[in-house]
């Protein structure tokens, strides 16, 4: 079992050297920015009707709550938590065509990492596409994520060795909801279509990882950094291009995680 895991770490790190990681996560970033706040709005829009609107306006001011509010992050989210729910169908039609640009960044990322010169008929409407099942998937995870808030919350608030468990039950809640996202991401907007349980353990180990950045995430934003300074004080600038930060970091996870998924395949 150690000699596969060295195996797998060695096969992925050759790959991972032949090619421009960083440049790849950049370009994904550049198709996240123009999907995130299209896929956040469809995805609350449609929990909405699945779960009741009230009901997720109820628990997504849970989530607002308890974000910091240094760098403005609780209002960005109260504002997409309220545009969300007050989409109509015609917007929601709208939202769709940019949401899509994400999954076709994935695929050329994928693609362009892993056999740039394989021929390739219709990348990014291969990405586009297989990104649908993904976006019917998310309300449900957004409802479950949403559903042990309260508790979560609630048990940080208590201090102590409450907060500790009230941060590893979160962490276990995000690493569930995005283990099954990473599977999709890699087995099927993925090129290489690796095994199912190559996939599954790769896929699950790169979800823990995100989790871990994401709660990373939220104590940056708790942070009291002048983040205007670079900007000539234009704190919204900071603050953007900071988020950007973290999406490239997110997706430099995401490539090392499909590279290592195709390692162990291969092993």
């Amino acid at each position: 079992m150690i000699r596969q895991l060295w195996e797998i770490v060695g096969t992925a790190g050759r790959r991972l050297r032949r090619r421009d990681v960083s440049l790849h996560a950049a370009a994904i970033t550049f198709y996240a920015a123009i999907a995130v706040v299209p896929v956040m709005l469809l995805t609350i829009w449609m929990a909405g009707l699945l779960g009741g609107a009230d009901r997720l306006r109820r628990l997504g001011m849970t989530a607002v709550e308890s974000l910091p509010g240094e760098i403005g992050a609780d209002r960005a989210m109260a504002a997409v938590l309220h545009a969300g729910l007050d989409l109509t169908p015609a917007s929601a039609l709208a939202a769709l065509l940019p949401a899509t640009f994400y999954g076709e960044g994935l695929r050329r990322a994928f693609v362009s990492l892993t056999d740039p010169a394989a021929p390739q008929r219709l990348v990014g409407w291969r990405g586009r596409l297989r990104l649908l099942p993904l976006l019917g998937l998310a309300p449900a995870l957004l409802l479950a994520v949403l559903g042990t808030l309260p508790l979560t919350t609630h048990l940080v608030e208590n201090g102590g060795w409450s907060a500790v468990l009230g941060i590893v039950l979160s962490f276990l809640v995000c690493w569930l909801a995005l283990s099954p996202v990473l599977f999709w991401v890699y087995r099927v907007i993925g090129p290489g279509r690796p095994g199912g349980l190559a996939t599954a353990v790769a896929g699950s180990f790169t979800a823990a990882n995100i989790s871990g950045f994401l709660h990373g995430l939220v104590l940056f934003t708790s942070l009291p950094l002048p983040l205007g300074a670079p900007f000539g004080g234009f704190d919204p600038v900071g603050a953007v291009v900071a988020m950007l930060l973290w999406l490239y970091l997110f997706h430099v996870i995401v490539l090392v995680g499909y590279v290592t998924t195709l390692a162990a395949d291969d092993t």
